[in-house]
């Protein structure tokens, strides 16, 4: 009875195996073939197989009528460097021949003695640290996950903004060609002068003086009848009498442009 509830443990776990290779081989494809039109949905739908397919397997070694396979001893009764056929079919390739170099590796029963020493002291440690200390820890873990991926979704929604910004234009280049000629050259100004510069002062005023608007120089043009003490102007502002303090004296003769002609104009 026990070696028929054997055989059938072993055809279960043999099915369950290939299930998971075959799952394995197709992702494997995928990632290697399909890899530019692989989506993260596809990807994910891969991984819930495999879990669920993993899951499968370990409850029918969890299951209370499948016997314990760790006191099962496996004895290899011929070793031998020639190719076997047989196994080659059974491995599908991977193993050519059944000698003394591949036995330990493939009739391991348990992991290398280094594992083994981790994994106890990994399981010794679980164990010292009580239910309210385990809690406390997987919350502070939870809490650090949950502030890393805030901080993330973050940088990338200020990315995405940033570069937004980059892209917008907020200028009108047409506008600022314009503008650097105009400055540069007088591209685009008009040479008509604004109404009214360039004007006599008015002759109703006493004592006021006809000014030549555009010349090189300041030319006073003294009005007829106009008295002989008249002051001189310039640019129709009336000079302070000379040799007054803090006054400039009119006697100096100043070369003053027609204020109202543009740099540009000629």
């Amino acid at each position: 009875r026990e070696e028929k509830q054997l055989e059938l443990t072993l055809e279960t776990l043999i099915s369950q195996v290939a299930d998971l290779k075959n799952s394995l081989v197709s992702f494997i494809y995928k990632l290697e073939n399909e890899y530019d039109r692989l989506t993260w949905p596809s990807v994910l739908d891969s991984f819930a197989l495999l879990s669920g397919q993993l899951n499968t397997l370990n409850k029918v070694l969890k299951h209370e009528k499948t016997p314990l396979l760790r006191n099962q001893v496996i004895i290899p009764l011929v070793l031998s460097p020639d190719r076997d056929e047989e196994i080659m079919r059974q491995t599908e390739g991977r193993v050519p021949v059944f000698s003394h170099e591949v036995v330990p590796d493939h009739l391991r029963t348990k992991p290398d003695p280094e594992v083994e020493e981790q994994e106890k002291q990994l399981i010794t440690d679980a164990a010292r640290i009580s239910p309210d200390a385990a809690q406390k820890q997987i919350q502070s873990l939870n809490k650090m996950c949950s502030n890393l991926l805030e901080k993330i979704s973050k940088e990338e929604r200020e990315s995405e903004s940033g570069g937004l910004r980059q892209n917008k234009q907020t200028f009108n280049p047409a506008d600022t060609n314009a503008l650097v000629a105009a400055v540069a050259f007088g591209k685009g100004l008009s040479n008509r002068r604004p109404p009214g510069s360039g004007a006599s002062v008015q002759s109703g005023q006493p004592g006021a003086g006809a000014i030549i608007a555009g010349a090189s120089g300041m030319q006073q043009v003294p009005m007829t009848g106009a008295p002989a003490q008249q002051q001189p102007m310039l640019a129709g502002v009336q000079m302070a009498p000379a040799g007054q303090p803090g006054k400039m004296p009119s006697g100096i003769k100043t070369n003053i442009k027609s204020a109202s002609m543009h740099p540009y104009q000629r």
